[in-house]
């Protein structure tokens, strides 16, 4: 477990900032030099102008709550199928064996891209039939997923077109009919209760994990509980809370883009402390086609840099498997004696070209203590501040 000091009522806050990139900002230059920043900072930023209504949104938590209120009993009913589809009760995940003494205090429900049992498709990982609570339980609540679901991607796409600018690529490269013509694209519904986290008695909202995957989208409701930690290899480890913006996506890049990046771009560690307050997010996980070949991206290698991993399928390495994050406690277990996949030093600082300005400040202030465990949603920015927690 960690030697960490018990967060108190008192404990001072520190600000930094994460970038926030609006997706319908014509200046194009601009969006590619916030999120080139980031993804070498710290793999963590914002989108907002994403084209998913804020009405939406606010319906999909909605609908959310809903399914988290029914009684254990009907949500057993759609336990999760060995396709990750359906409900993962409280305690059924870790995410960290090292330090937590029981599960993620959450509750969870998969949905994924549905492919009938009867297509070929079906025997891959991760693909399946979707499991839904019955219509006459929660009206309409298997529409709202589904038109979610599509949404968040169109959203990944985007970003994608962003994130390939960034890294001197074709605008469209990530676009590609094998990278992400049929992705493997999860829709998480997330629920952590009322527990207080104390991570020096190993107890976690979400226990600590990078996510193996390309990107990650998240939305939350105002509480705040995403820590991001910048160097894992630190000592203490510094983390960073997260705070939520109303309407934007958090989008965190997964392990396969360091890799594919060559370590250029960062995976970095997360966690989920709760604070004695209901928190919904909404995660939506994607990784490419189970057939895509993840390679060294030619603009991230020379001679003075050579690839650090060989090439590898996406459907035959961890990433085309069991993330992290979608792993139960056995197996969590499993998975991390099967799995030995080299990572990236998180000292790596390789810029892709001596035209970005790099800039890092921390900024110091002294923030009340409800502010940072009850928290309002802030407004939009080009940047914007996550708080730290010491």
């Amino acid at each position: 477990m960690e030697n960490q000091k018990q967060t108190g009522p008192d404990a001072p806050i520190k600000v930094s900032t994460l970038n926030c990139i609006n997706l319908s900002n014509p200046d194009i230059h601009q969006s590619v030099s916030l999120l080139k920043q980031a993804c070498l900072d710290c793999g963590f930023f914002y989108v907002v102008n994403h084209g998913i209504s804020q009405e939406f949104m606010d319906e999909v938590f909605v609908q959310s709550k809903k399914f988290f209120d029914l009684p254990l009993d009907e949500k057993m009913k759609v336990l999760r199928s060995e396709k990750h589809r359906g409900y993962t009760p409280l305690l059924d995940e870790h995410l960290d064996l090292e330090n937590q003494v029981h599960g993620d205090y959450k509750e969870g429900y998969y949905i994924g891209v549905n492919v009938p049992e009867n297509d070929p498709e079906s025997e891959k990982p991760f693909n399946g039939c979707n499991v839904w609570p019955a219509s006459g339980v929660l009206p309409g609540w298997r529409e709202t997923m589904e038109k979610f679901h599509h949404e968040a991607l169109e959203v990944v796409k985007e970003v994608a077109r962003i994130i390939a600018l960034a890294l001197d690529l074709e605008v469209d490269f990530f676009d590609k009919p094998d990278i992400l013509g049929k992705p493997i694209a999860i829709l998480r519904l997330l629920h952590y209760e009322g527990k207080i986290s104390d991570p020096s008695k190993g107890i976690y909202g979400a226990g600590a994990h990078s996510d193996f995957g390309f990107v990650t989208l998240l939305a939350t409701n105002d509480v705040m509980g995403l820590q991001i930690c910048r160097d894992k290899d630190a000592k203490p480890q510094i983390w960073e809370y997260v705070t939520p913006i109303k309407g934007a996506f958090i989008v965190n890049l997964g392990d396969m883009l360091e890799r594919w990046s060559n370590c250029i771009f960062k995976s970095t560690l997360h966690r989920v402390l709760g604070n004695g307050q209901d928190r919904y997010s909404i995660a939506y996980f994607v990784e490419p086609n189970h057939d895509c070949l993840v390679e060294c991206l030619p603009t991230c290698k020379s001679e003075n840099n050579p690839p650090k991993f060989p090439p590898i399928r996406c459907s035959t390495s961890s990433y085309g498997s069991l993330p992290r994050e979608h792993l139960s406690i056995s197996e969590t277990e499993n998975h991390s004696q099967q799995h030995n996949v080299p990572a990236c030093k998180s000292t790596t600082k390789t810029l892709l070209s001596d035209e970005l300005v790099f800039s890092g400040t921390i900024l110091a202030v002294n923030i009340p203590s409800t502010a940072a465990s009850g928290g309002g949603a802030l407004h939009s920015a080009d940047t914007v501040t996550s708080l730290l927690l010491v």
